[in-house]
């Protein structure tokens, strides 16, 4: 999950810049202590590491992108431009739900100063507003980093070796041709048709019933089948973000009113979900 600093071209999510830091430029510098994050509030999925998946799955779908390299991404709205957890203003909603390490980070990250070296160094971005030489917390003490700044590098050493690790569960998933192409529909009462929602990845049910008892030994013994469980059960999350939405106004027509208990036609996940 490194990346270059040059340009903004090939910056991951939310990064608008990147820019290497050290004591020479930045000696005086402090880390806001009130933190938000620009544009969150308009970004409806946010990438989570396997480390995430027990606690993640208990607030957010957890799904995988679409294309070649597939991504665990933790559903905070399912349309875009919509985050029923984030306010517009970078600012959590719900100060209980369960926070992704990647924006934890930021605006901080490991990233390569050049192509030619696997060496990583601790960026951040400029373009943030969360740096600051009037207030907050010291990055430095004199020319050495300060505790605040080791334990932020140890985070993001920590978040990329956990990327590491999801890179690999995905090869593993991969392997075993577990993905499928996911569709979600999800019909309140009252409405004509479902409302469907397509364009990402989730593991194939009936596959993986379907595995030999030695595949199915081998993921578990390599730690897969448990976060294969983890994702399947947060899928059932998706009918509750739904309503998120509708609850918050931002649901795809006004006319949909929140769930009455037990009143609710049951969402579909899978292939056969109505058009």
């Amino acid at each position: 999950m490194a990346t270059q600093p040059q340009g903004n071209a090939n910056l991951p999510l939310l990064y608008r810049g990147l820019e290497p830091l050290n004591s020479g430029q930045h000696s005086k510098m402090k880390l806001k202590r009130q933190q938000t994050i620009p544009n969150v509030g308009q970004v409806h999925a946010i990438p989570v590491t396997i480390d995430e998946f027990i606690p993640a799955q208990r607030t957010y779908p957890i799904i995988f992108s679409a294309g070649e390299v597939p991504v665990p991404l933790a559903l905070m709205g399912l349309n875009e431009g919509v985050n029923t957890f984030i306010d517009g203003e970078g600012k959590p909603i719900d100060d209980q739900a369960y926070m992704p390490a990647y924006l934890r980070r930021f605006p901080f990250m490991l990233a390569k100063l050049r192509p030619d070296s696997d060496e990583l160094s601790l960026c951040f971005d400029p373009t943030a507003g969360s740096l600051d030489e009037n207030e907050g917390d010291a990055l430095f003490d004199g020319d050495q980093p300060s505790d605040l700044t080791r334990n932020i590098l140890a985070f993001c050493e920590q978040f990329e070796t956990a990327g590491q690790r999801t890179h690999a569960f995905i090869q593993e998933l991969q392997k075993a041709e577990l993905l499928m192409e996911g569709e979600v529909s999800v019909q309140p009462e009252g409405a004509d048709q479902p409302f469907v929602y397509r364009g990402f990845r989730m593991v194939d049910e009936e596959k993986l019933r379907n595995m030999r008892g030695d595949e199915l030994r081998k993921l578990n013994q390599n730690g897969v089948l448990p976060l294969i469980f983890a994702h399947l059960m947060s899928l059932g999350l998706i009918r509750d973000l739904f309503y998120r939405q509708v609850q918050q106004g931002k649901g795809p027509v006004a006319s949909v009113q929140p769930a009455p208990a037990g009143k609710t036609k049951s969402e579909k996940i899978g292939n056969d979900a109505e058009a």
